[in-house]
């Protein structure tokens, strides 16, 4: 049984590592959002195929434009801490 735990335990700290990696990709992306950088980027590109289906399934529920700021950004990486401290919580209660 100790096994499936570690092995459990193992997946879990992987699927934190990869979400705290989107949110770290999601705060990229807002910071250049000010800058307005070129479209045809390869990184630039590469960072709105990655983030824009998460802020568009954000702002078909929730209004996230407040005098001209989208707050699709912090919505999402609020929502990631809530599930990275809860799947921490399970991962932690499992021994």
């Amino acid at each position: 049984m100790s096994v499936i735990i570690d092995i459990v335990q193992g997946l879990g700290s992987i699927v934190i590592s990869l979400i705290n990696i989107y949110i770290w990709v999601i705060i990229i992306s807002a910071l250049l959002s000010f800058v307005n950088p070129d479209p045809y980027n390869p990184i630039v590109q590469f960072l709105n195929r990655v983030t824009q289906p998460a802020y568009n399934l954000v702002r078909r529920f929730i209004n996230t434009n407040m005098g001209g700021i989208d707050l699709a950004p912090l919505v999402i990486v609020i929502g990631l801490q809530v599930i990275t401290v809860i799947i921490s919580a399970i991962l932690g209660s499992l021994y």
